[in-house]
């Protein structure tokens, strides 16, 4: 198991072995996904967007672009 240390920045240093399986360089951008209340994975933000496909598994139901699109429209107006 490899660990880090958080300093009192909130700050960690990623363990070189866990740099290199993920193929991250000093400046590329990380990501952290809550996928249960608690737990978090890791992933290099550097991925391409196919390789994302079946991260969440199957989707329970179709939506359409035009739903979609009115999503996006409810959502934008009630943000500002």
């Amino acid at each position: 198991m490899t660990t880090a240390t958080v300093t009192s920045k909130g700050q960690i240093t990623i363990p070189a072995n866990v740099r290199q399986a993920l193929k991250v360089e000093a400046g590329d951008r990380v990501e952290f996904v809550e996928v249960d209340p608690g737990r978090f994975e890791f992933f290099a933000a550097t991925r391409s967007v196919k390789e994302l496909k079946g991260m969440f598994g199957k989707a329970t139901k179709s939506v359409s672009i035009e739903e979609m699109n009115k999503a996006i429209a409810t959502r934008g107006a009630s943000a500002r």
